[in-house]
């Protein structure tokens, strides 16, 4: 491990790459303490202890929104035009599916879409912000419209700058910039976490100190599980023989050699937990804008994360969109399309329609263990913190996403000395 590390920092390329994501991380944690004009933030403070929306909010931008910062809305409206745009892709608007059909060209007309849609759900949220948390809690000092529009423009810059540090890191660093962005936020809500679950077990229960430590001792094991069932489900891979035809050239015989279609069991990564998250979460915020009544309750208290249509939801969510998210990263068609140009195929299966259904059964069955692992994953931790009577918002979905994205990155890294004949840290 430590002759990898030092390789890495003898390459040039990897350690400029390494040093420019440290940099973009430590802009972004210095803006999640750079208060929005014209609010005083003291207010929010004791939500964490009653609010667990807030607390997961605040988990994914790193406290920003407890401070009510520039980045207090963190990079949630740039992960939902993303959803509403690789929807609409799936036939729904055909000048989206034809873009996404036309490789780099097409991409680069979806991502101005999303930053589009991102700046316009960035006003919009920033606008329920503000008034939400004026209303409630009376975070905003000056209340002409003046504040009110100086207070939205600059929580909608915020999250702008956010969404294009987030493809700096991807284009110029390492990993991807908006999976690093949620990480280093989770990372530094940890020890506020800890010291949560400290207090909760332990100084207000002098009386129950024994089972305190059995939560603590099962917390641990639960963790270190959730951590090698992830690094397990995302390292397993279905290989799919290939075997290249043979071709005559001159006097030169081409293909011929054997290889393998790799496959991975869970190809969405830790994306579909963030998309349920972010779609789950919005009814409830939705209804602690508006004035309480019946519907409003109802969705707060069953909606909210814990509540059991939550907990159903998040299930099934996470399994759609599991599948969505890895036909979008596995298109059969197009691997089909692959093989034909190159003239492979798979022994035993004849090239056309039986090799694309063929394909398409192995990922729908590989993708099954991928996506009931993630749902378990998300939704367990919930009912535990039920069990417990305890706030577990630092539970099984912060540490799959930790876990993933750490993982993600160690393989680009990996990829990167491979290349230059390094040895890498995955054996």
């Amino acid at each position: 491990m430590f002759r990898t590390i030092r390789n890495i920092w003898t390459v040039g390329d990897i350690r400029s790459r390494i040093l420019f994501t440290l940099l973009m991380l430590v802009v972004f944690r210095l803006g999640s303490f750079i208060p929005v004009p014209n609010i005083d933030a003291s207010q929010m403070s004791q939500l964490g202890a009653t609010n667990q929306i807030f607390n997961l909010l605040n988990t994914f931008s790193g406290g920003a929104l407890q401070n009510f910062s520039l980045f207090a809305m963190s990079i949630t409206p740039y992960i939902t035009a993303s959803i509403i745009v690789q929807l609409l892709q799936m036939g729904v608007i055909p000048r989206f599916e034809e873009w996404a059909k036309e490789g780099e060209h097409g991409r680069r007309k979806l991502t101005q879409i999303t930053r589009y849609g991102t700046v316009i759900l960035g006003l919009v949220q920033a606008v329920a912000f503000t008034y939400y948390f004026n209303r409630n809690y009376g975070v905003v000092v000056d209340t002409s419209w003046k504040s009110f529009l100086l207070i939205v423009l600059s929580l909608t810059a915020g999250t702008t700058f956010l969404m294009w540090l987030g493809e700096q890191i991807t284009e110029k660093g390492i990993g991807n910039g908006i999976s690093i962005l949620i990480f280093t936020g989770i990372i530094a809500r940890t020890g506020t976490g800890i010291q949560q679950l400290y207090v909760s077990w332990f100084y207000n229960k002098p009386g129950q100190l024994t089972m305190s430590l059995l939560y603590v001792l099962l917390l641990l094991i639960a963790s270190v599980l959730i951590i090698a069932g992830v690094i397990y489900v995302q390292q397993g891979v279905r290989r799919i023989p290939i075997q290249y035809a043979q071709r005559v050239v001159g006097r030169k015989v081409y293909g011929g050699q054997s290889t393998h279609l790799p496959l991975k069991v869970n190809a969405a990564g830790v994306i579909p937990v963030i998309f349920a998250s972010s779609l789950l979460i919005f009814p409830s915020v939705v209804a602690g804008w508006m004035h309480p009544n019946r519907a409003t309750l109802w969705i707060q208290s069953h909606l909210a994360p814990g509540g059991w249509l939550y907990i159903i939801l998040e299930v099934i969510f996470t399994i759609a969109f599991t599948y969505f998210y890895t036909y979008i990263q596995l298109n059969p068609e197009q691997l089909v399309d692959n093989m034909r140009k190159n003239q492979s195929y798979i022994p035993g299966i004849r090239p056309g329609q039986p090799t694309l259904d063929f394909i398409t059964r192995v990922i729908n069955r590989i993708t099954v263990v991928g996506a009931l692992f993630l749902a378990a994953v998300t939704a367990l931790p919930f009912a535990v913190s039920g069990a417990l009577q305890v706030n577990l918002y630092f539970g099984g979905t912060s540490l799959l996403i930790i876990t993933g994205v750490a993982l993600e990155t160690m393989k680009q890294v990996e990829s990167q000395l491979i290349q230059r004949h390094y040895r890498g840290f995955i054996r």
